[in-house]
């Protein structure tokens, strides 16, 4: 603020002054968190932690909520790393958004399959950051491209798209975790059950990005498929209908493969399908520290 010499204006700037500093303090309590996922930075009763900025970025999340199998959510600390110095980065959150289309069971690539199949999908997400289907003209598991195709894209009359979240928690040492052993996200939803005790046949599309810090590995457990592409290239392939399988991607080992560079933002999408009865696992087990959410695609 420029200073005046007039003193007929220091009251109306005494103030302007005082609002100021009641907005400041404001600001530093921070947005109450729901439980669920905490409060924005500051100390506030629920969002407890100040969520320093990494690298210059906006302010992260505060400790507040949990849920899951215990631990936190991002707590404290685990702020939105800027792009540079004094830049204004994206904030970390860490309820991951991801869309579940439901199916019906006489889908031709539902139900009727067992067994691994690697390579149902190519090795790079396609122009429209979809997977490109590499059966030839099939796999042992799938139909063929036009079925597949439906798999992450809505198709009216074959899938009904449903928004879900993925909370990830703090379990210490810098882990983040997801873990389901009952992910069954859209009981009673779409299609419905189908006489069944659960809604067995769907497919999940998660897209979120990531600073890559260094020393960050990708864990997930689970079943049937799944899919995971960094920078567009794929990292994990656990295709085929199966019981509970495990795939670990380190990001500094497969940095140069992936044309990742430390210090720099990249897309994590991730594909996911259930398409037998009758258990479905989801578990993700990651030291990425902050993820955020996507540009929206012009």
């Amino acid at each position: 603020m420029t200073k005046t010499r007039h003193a007929g204006r220091s009251g109306r700037y005494a103030l302007v002054l005082s609002i100021m500093g009641l907005l400041g303090a404001t600001t530093a309590c921070g947005e109450s968190g729901t439980g669920a996922t905490g409060g924005l930075g500051g100390s506030g009763a629920s969002g407890s932690g100040s969520g320093a900025s990494g690298q210059g970025g906006a302010g992260g999340m505060g400790q507040g909520g949990t849920g899951g199998e215990g631990g936190e959510l991002f707590p404290s600390g685990v702020g939105g790393a800027g792009g540079g110095a004094g830049g204004g980065g994206p904030s970390c959150n860490p309820i991951l958004k991801a869309t579940v289309r439901d199916f019906q069971v006489a889908h031709p690539d539902f139900e009727d399959f067992l067994g691994d199949d690697k390579g149902i999908v190519a090795d790079e997400l396609g122009a429209d950051g979809k997977p490109v289907y590499a059966g030839n003209p099939t796999t042992p598991t799938t139909t063929g491209k036009e079925n597949f195709d439906q798999w992450y894209n809505d198709v009216a009359g074959v899938n009904i798209a449903i928004p879900v979240e993925i909370p990830l928690m703090a379990m210490g040492g810098g882990t983040y975790t997801y873990n389901n052993s009952a992910f069954f996200p859209i009981d009673g939803q779409g299609f419905g059950d189908e006489f069944n005790t659960h809604n067995y046949h769907f497919t999940l599309e998660l897209r979120t990005q990531f600073i890559y810090e260094g020393g960050e590995v990708f864990t997930f457990t689970g079943d049937d498929d799944l899919f995971t592409f960094i920078n567009g290239k794929k990292v994990i392939d656990l295709g085929g209908v199966h019981g509970a399988q495990t795939s670990t991607v380190d990001l500094d080992a497969r940095a140069a493969e992936l044309g990742i560079e430390k210090g720099k933002t990249y897309p994590l999408d991730f594909f996911f399908a259930e398409r037998h009865t009758s258990e479905s696992n989801f578990r993700i087990d990651t030291t990425i520290g902050c993820f955020s959410e996507p540009p929206i695609p012009e």
